[in-house]
């Protein structure tokens, strides 16, 4: 078998990712030796590899559903907005330099077909099945002739599509059928079918708008997967937590202590791996929210000042919301504040940065003894280490280069009193780590909060990713599916007028 598909949608968010998780799962529980790929990836979130390569964090996800070690080739290009109107691009896992969208969509993507085909070729050879991932919609008709993600790979690779859809949202059929009306034909004959997304009730009813959908298009719908609760794997952006939702809507063990534990998490611009926290919050009794405004720290037990994209931004966000103050005040009164990664980087005295912001010198926040100096190169590894006398395992990407003169040693920054600093992304999923961290937390806020002794974030992760291949294979026509993955879309697909524009 040398199979793949490519998984559309008719838009953002329509559950590509989570459908492209599932499909892997369940190919792997079927025997198939299967990969992810997704050519090109806007996201904030993304993880190192263990050749030290960055790449989207939803890609390593995938690739953990398919029970593989993720690699650059999986994410070849990955683009990390820096602002409205730029990003830096990341190519088979190295910053190569940032681009204007513009500049970008002007004809640096075009030249990066190959290289994205290339890639995918190299899975191929390697792996029995490759289940890509598009972005957005496949009918953007303003970004076709410069795209590699979507019908530009299908095209170049021949792979048969699928396009989801999001029935949540309303307004599914327009959607199905406007996305393959505005197709090229070449495209449209690459459009196999459909499938939809967060159905509720009664599938009968929406029975004879499929068949309506399928006599208008010529196209089968291959599957209809009913709405579940906190599905979604690591988020590529936006403020949702992959397993917070999985975890407070699904707990069934009250906390084991007699108190819950607050957590506030700032909300900074240009958030990056906020991830991080989707280990606390899998934690019985540990409440974690997003936050804006200072009065919101005000009942936390533990704040976290999180990585981002623009530490010389963040660090003027935080005191223009006044946020920089409340954390004075609570460093000042010994209440827990973990800074990590950029906003470990705000914590400290004072930040020279020609690289990032270009904003030279810049006071911090002075609540660790830190001074940081951005360096061109950026830091991508997979560090292993001990605090609070427990393994913790973690991954690093960063500019800023942290000399640290005072505090006690923690990871690869310090600690003083309550202020805790540290580069690690991932430090909190090693459960005995996050069981000492979180009993230093209680203690210090006074909380009779006890961890869960059985918590375990990698046990509930593939939980999560099994319940995404219960659905592909409750709820999806699979011998349709595995027949499409093998051969390709069926011969002699009807084309639907208009299609693309001249």
């Amino acid at each position: 078998m040398n199979g793949g598909l490519l998984v559309a949608g008719t838009t953002s968010d329509a559950g590509k990712s989570v459908v492209t998780a599932g499909i892997c799962r369940w190919l792997v529980r079927q025997g198939v030796k299967v990969a992810p790929f997704k050519a090109q990836n806007m996201s904030l979130n993304s993880f190192v590899t263990r050749e030290g390569a960055e790449i989207g964090r939803a890609q390593a996800m995938q690739a953990q559903a398919c029970r593989v070690e993720p690699t650059a080739h999986m994410n070849p290009v990955l683009l990390k907005p820096g602002g409205e109107r730029s990003s830096q691009v990341v190519l088979l896992g190295r910053p190569v330099g940032e681009m204007s969208a513009r500049g970008y969509h002007g004809g640096r993507q075009e030249r990066l077909l190959g290289t994205v085909l290339d890639s995918l070729a190299a899975l191929r050879g390697t792996y029995d099945a490759v289940i890509c991932e598009g972005a957005g919609s496949p009918a953007e008709i303003n970004l076709r002739r410069t795209d590699i993600v979507n019908m530009g790979i299908a095209r170049g690779a021949g792979l048969p599509v699928l396009v989801v859809g999001d029935i949540d949202r309303g307004g599914v059929f327009a959607s199905f059928f406007g996305t393959v009306a505005l197709l090229a034909p070449e495209d449209q004959a690459l459009v196999a079918g459909f499938l939809v997304n967060k159905f509720r009730g009664d599938v009968s009813l929406l029975e004879p708008g499929l068949e309506m959908l399928h006599g208008l298009t010529g196209r089968r719908t291959y599957g209809v997967l009913p709405f579940r609760h906190g599905l979604g794997i690591d988020e590529e952006d936006g403020l949702r937590v992959s397993l917070r939702g999985t975890v407070r809507e699904s707990v069934v063990a009250p906390p084991v202590g007699e108190d819950v534990l607050r957590v506030a998490v700032c909300a900074v611009p240009l958030m990056s791996n906020f991830t991080d926290v989707d280990a606390l919050a899998a934690e019985p009794g540990v409440v974690v929210r997003f936050v804006d405004r200072p009065e919101e720290l005000a009942d936390a037990d533990l704040v976290i000042v999180p990585g981002t994209r623009g530490t010389v931004r963040a660090l003027e966000w935080l005191r223009e919301r006044g946020l920089a103050d409340a954390i004075a005040r609570r460093v000042a009164e010994r209440r827990p504040v973990l800074g990590i990664c950029g906003g470990f980087q705000v914590l400290g005295e004072h930040i020279e940065d020609e690289v990032e912001s270009r904003a030279g010198h810049v006071d911090g926040l002075g609540l660790l003894p830190v001074r940081v100096r951005f360096a061109r190169e950026k830091t991508l590894t997979r560090p292993v280490g001990e605090a609070l006398g427990e393994r913790v395992e973690g991954y690093e990407i960063h500019h800023g280069v942290a000399e640290v003169t005072g505090g006690t040693p923690f990871l690869d920054g310090c600690r003083v009193g309550q202020t805790w600093g540290t580069h690690w992304h991932g430090s909190l999923e090693s459960d005995g780590f996050r069981r000492a961290f979180l009993r230093e937390v209680a203690a210090a806020a006074g909380r009779r909060f006890v961890p869960a002794p059985d918590t375990s974030f990698a046990a509930l992760r593939e939980e999560q990713l099994d319940r995404l291949g219960d659905l592909i294979e409750h709820h999806a026509d699979t011998d349709a599916l595995w027949r499409l993955i093998e051969s390709g879309a069926p011969q002699g697909l009807p084309f639907i007028p208009p299609g693309a524009p001249a």
